[in-house]
């Protein structure tokens, strides 16, 4: 702490999406006690890192640009932190594809070169925020927490490494870290490469939007704030070295998150293109959460109460995203099919 108390908060990767969600919501008081942290928020800024994602709490946090695999800057930022919250990744399926080096690169070393600095440091309390994408797939049933790892893109594997290397140091070293998984996030703020905010955006447009394969892959859908509850949950009650599931309110085929997408925006099927599916691309992914549930959290954002407020928040801010369209019609373009 301080000395005036207040808790010191480093949170890496804070311009991102979820990272820069978790910021808003620490510091707008959704978290109760802790919305006079002091916060730090270090970020690459990336293409998909934005400092206008923190815009609403502007003022109240430091901001240090850095990469997390800078030794020397993390040996600067991170002592005297009560809490470090890791949300810095790349994360893009698509991308890691074409370019694994950048992902293995921020995803797997630049967890070990955070995990050493918050040893060396002593901080009392890291949390490592990960992804269900690093088991793989699954036909039916839902993961738990001991599921082997099987990841199959890049991306999923190199989180897996993190995951790995963070639990190591928990191991070994005694370092107070615990592990959080999710599914798929939406909401607002979320860079228009990823299918609600890249359908939504494309279709206020008029433009068409490309569905993989078949559109039957299945994802877990929860709302950002949602996560980030669960992410604090961890970091006040979640015990060192556990892995924690924050599932979702809705699974959902991609055929039918399409049909949602549609509807809100006033859309017909003309408007989707069937493109040739990612190259191995997961079937199937479903979280069991009971672990987290027994902390205390439960989901609050209904999927069609979520899903509605992220298409009016799109619809209502083109400030933000029309920016940012030419950044992302340079990434992954999937090809046609037929």
């Amino acid at each position: 702490m301080t000395g005036t108390g207040r808790r010191r908060v480093l949170v890496t990767g804070g311009a991102g999406f979820i990272g820069s969600a978790y910021v808003r919501a620490l510091l707008g008081g959704a978290h109760p006690g802790w919305e006079h942290a002091d916060v730090t928020v270090l970020d690459k800024l990336t293409y998909a890192g934005n400092l206008a994602n923190l815009a609403p709490v502007e003022g109240r946090y430091r901001f240090v640009r850095g990469d997390i695999c800078d030794d020397a800057l993390l040996a600067s930022v991170v002592p005297g932190q009560d809490v470090v919250v890791n949300f810095a990744a790349e994360t893009h399926v698509d991308r890691s594809i074409t370019g694994a080096a950048d992902f293995v690169r921020s995803n797997t070393q630049g967890v070990q070169a955070l995990m050493q600095a918050c040893l060396e440091a002593g901080v009392p309390r890291v949390v490592q925020i990960s992804t269900d994408e690093v088991y793989g797939s699954i036909e039916r049933g839902s993961w738990d927490e001991s599921a082997p790892l099987d990841p199959n893109s890049p991306y999923s594997a190199a989180k897996a490494g993190g995951d790995l290397i963070a639990a190591a140091y928990a191991r070994t070293h005694g370092l107070p870290v615990s592990i959080t998984r999710c599914g798929n996030n939406y909401g607002p703020y979320q860079y228009p490469e990823k299918i609600i905010p890249l359908f939504v955006t494309r279709l206020l447009d008029g433009e068409r939007v490309p569905l993989y394969g078949d559109g039957r892959n299945v994802r877990d859908w929860i709302h950002v704030d949602d996560h980030c509850r669960g992410i604090q949950t961890v970091v006040e009650r979640g015990a060192p070295g556990e892995v924690y599931h924050i599932a979702g309110t809705a699974e959902l085929t991609n055929v039918q998150l399409t049909e949602r997408l549609l509807e809100a925006t006033g859309s017909d099927w003309s408007r989707v293109e069937r493109v040739r599916d990612r190259p191995g691309h997961d079937r199937r992914y479903s979280l069991a959460d009971d672990k987290l549930r027994a902390l205390g959290h439960t989901p609050r954002v209904s999927f069609d109460e979520g899903l509605a407020r992220t298409v009016a928040w799109y619809a209502a801010r083109r400030d933000w995203w029309e920016p940012l369209r030419g950044r992302t019609r340079s990434a992954f373009t999937p090809e046609p099919t037929g």
